[in-house]
């Protein structure tokens, strides 16, 4: 463990504050005593979400007197959110509604729901995030108690809660980040370290919900000879290490990566935290967001199985209880603070190593008119906070001068009798040779280097009919506008992308069926004027309203429009193959997925914060479509410049017309693809494998 100064009477104070909370937690979990003639929903609420309480702090102390059996207690933590129970409990806007009524049903589910976060709290042993969690708990309960005659003023709830959000964003702020950047927070990397890869009891220490894609993931894992884990950890870690290497980036001034990764595969962490203690990097092991103030996404730490993802989805937005103007001051104020205070573990921290994994699956969301949802206001305000705190984040942590890696392996959901076969295709789509592809993708960009604009038509049922505009090279033997991209940041290898020019883009991008962001989309279709989205649609929902916010909320997220912010043509027609073998396409996830056909991003480019920094491929030549018209105002307005998210959407090669590229000045035309397969003189044989 690393060496940390310790204030003890301050752990003392919050170790009395504990104690009298959960005396009192317990008391309210035996008789909420609440006044005669208060309904009874209330008191079952109240004394349901003590229950919980209660039972977390028996985790608690059977976890330090060593009496904790993970797996009987780890499916009673998540029992009322299971999709059997959920619809009958607390966390269930439509259900605290119905009982709670319009006022409190609301405020209380908010309330339950960030109680929850006890789990990972408790498991984390963060005690101030635990002891705030019952102390408002137990103020919100006082009010109901308090009151002689019928319910509190809804408005002085709702403020409590507001205030317990504000007050206490230092702390859930401070304690996220720096567990992502200080190595010297090296507690999960200590209980990762020391877990028994061979014991099945291990998946049961971080509290996840462990499920059995979770279980027979680690038997699976368990059953391999040390040479496989070597080879999946060295290519996991080889590629971190290329992403320094190819981006001309300072690896020898970075001490510390981030692990992110899916219960399940702690043998592969093992050894890849070993890869990087050679490489003389420490590692950091932080756990997804599970308060309102941090966000929520399971793609932004460690995490194990989601209970149920309706929940997840009903919980999305539930900071439009308290976000206003000076909510936003007050994150950003709290970022820059922690920031500074970090400054020198956030100028080395090199950047996540990432571990996806897909096969669920895709999750069909019910939307919930009881649900939170940011207003139009606050949804200007959501995209101003991420900005803001995105800008702080990029300073500190120097854009131009980090890298990350992305894999990903399937879950056995992916297909019961067939998991383990569709893990080793996974695997060898992750270690084809980066070199062969290279230098087929070569060709393909020296033909795009020649064009003005490419045109892109879909097929049969498919009706894309895009024209993206590309970059004009002032100096064709030294630059290019294509990365070809091998397998090091984003693995598997396959694809050659650029930013294109937005002035001239347009068209419809469509295709049938997506899975992005984790949700499934059905029928989606996005038009583009001079590159940025004028209208869209998808066929999730009856109606065409929820349609739209469906996509306002998952794909622009709150932006009113979004630019084209990638190009890319996918090469990897084994990872297409495979797709089709095992009929998993929709199961698919987008880090494979997007390389098995042409795909254009919604949002910021691939180059966002490091536009300035100088990249070149194999062949020598620098890559300079590294930006567009909003990006290019990073120096002067940088709030207009980025938005904070990119999303690939890829067209199957089976839905795929065309793609050429044009020269509007010289009259040169030259197919890529033709029909869903590659023309090029040169890619022929990438056909391959689609002809089996």
């Amino acid at each position: 463990m690393g060496n940390i100064w310790v204030d003890y009477d301050s752990i003392d104070v919050v170790k009395e504050r504990s104690e009298l909370a959960e005396g009192r937690v317990r008391e309210v979990a035996r008789e909420p005593q609440l006044p005669s003639g208060t309904p009874e929903a209330y008191t079952e609420y109240f004394r349901s979400v003590a229950h919980f309480i209660s039972m977390m702090c028996d985790v608690k102390r059977s976890l330090e007197d060593g009496s904790y059996d993970g797996k009987a207690v780890n499916r009673k933590m998540y029992e009322d959110i299971l999709p059997d129970h959920y619809e009958e409990s607390f966390a269930d806007p439509a259900y605290a509604v119905r009982m709670l009524g319009e006022d409190f049903g609301p405020l209380l589910c908010f309330l339950y729901a960030q109680v929850r976060g006890l789990i990972a709290y408790i498991f984390e042993d963060k005690q101030e995030e635990m002891v705030s969690h019952m102390e408002i708990f137990l103020q919100v309960h006082r009010m109901f108690v308090e009151e002689e005659e019928g319910l509190p003023d809804p408005a002085r709830v709702k403020d409590a809660l507001y205030w317990f959000e504000s007050d206490y964003t230092d702390v859930f702020l401070r304690n996220r980040i720096r567990g992502q950047i200080d190595p010297s927070c090296d507690g999960p990397v200590y209980t990762l370290m020391n877990l028994d890869p061979m014991d099945e009891a291990s998946l049961y220490v971080s509290g996840e919900y462990i499920t059995d894609n979770e279980l027979r993931t680690f038997r699976y894992l368990a059953s391999l000879p040390d040479r496989e884990i070597r080879k999946m950890a060295d290519t996991f870690t080889e590629g971190y290490r290329k992403g320094f290497l190819m981006g001309g980036k300072p690896l020898y001034k970075k001490r510390t990566v981030s692990l992110v990764y899916h219960a399940g595969f702690e043998r592969v962490m093992q050894a890849a935290v070993r890869n990087f203690m050679k490489m003389g990097l420490r590692v950091t092991i932080s756990r997804y967001g599970v308060s309102a103030v941090t966000g929520t996404s399971r793609l932004q730490g460690f995490s194990g199985a989601s209970p149920n993802p309706q929940y997840d989805y009903d919980h999305r937005e539930d900071l439009a209880l308290f976000l206003d103007r000076r909510f936003v001051e007050r994150k950003v104020d709290v970022t820059d603070s922690v920031y500074t205070e970090f400054i020198e573990d956030a100028h080395r921290f090199g950047g996540p190593a990432v571990l996806e994994v897909f096969g669920d699956v895709p999750f069909e969301p019910k939307a919930k008119k009881e649900a939170w949802k940011l207003t139009d206001e606050q949804q200007e305000l959501s995209v101003r906070m991420r900005n803001e705190t995105s800008r702080l984040v990029n300073e500190a942590i120097y854009g131009q001068e980090r890298s990350f890696t992305i894999i990903s392996f399937p879950l056995p959901s992916i297909d019961e009798d067939r998991y383990e076969e569709i893990f080793r295709e996974t695997m060898r789509v992750n270690t084809l040779d980066s070199d062969h592809y290279s230098r087929i993708q070569q060709v393909i960009i020296d033909a795009m280097d020649q064009g003005t604009k490419a045109h892109i038509v879909g097929r049969g049922k498919n009706h894309t009919d895009l024209t993206v505009q590309l970059f004009r090279l002032q100096d064709p033997e030294k630059e290019t506008i294509f990365e070809n991209c091998v397998a090091d940041v984003n693995i598997p290898v396959g694809e050659v992308f650029t930013s294109p020019v937005l002035k001239g883009t347009d068209g419809v991008l469509h295709v049938s069926q997506v899975y992005l962001q984790g949700l499934n989309f059905e029928d989606l279709s996005l038009s583009f004027r001079d590159g940025c989205v004028t209208d869209y649609s998808c066929g999730n929902f009856e109606s065409e309203e929820e349609n739209r916010k469906y996509i306002e909320e998952n794909i622009l997220f709150h932006h009113k429009t979004l630019p084209m912010g990638e190009f890319a043509i996918g090469t990897n027609t084994t990872a297409y193959a495979m797709i089709k073998k095992y009929g998993i396409g929709p199961k698919m996830d987008i880090l494979i997925a997007e390389k098995t056909g042409p795909h254009f991003a919604v949002g910021d480019t691939c180059y966002s914060w490091e536009e300035d920094s100088e990249t070149f491929n194999p062949d020598g030549k620098k890559i300079v479509a590294r930006e567009n018209d909003f990006s290019r105002l990073r120096n002067e307005d940088p709030a207009k410049a980025y938005f904070n998210c990119h999303t690939d959407i890829t067209i199957p090669y089976e839905e795929l017309g065309l793609i050429e590229v044009v020269n509007e000045k010289t009259g040169y035309r030259k197919e890529i693809i033709r029909d869903g397969h590659f023309v090029l003189e040169g890619t022929e044989e990438l056909n391959g494998p689609l002809l089996q």
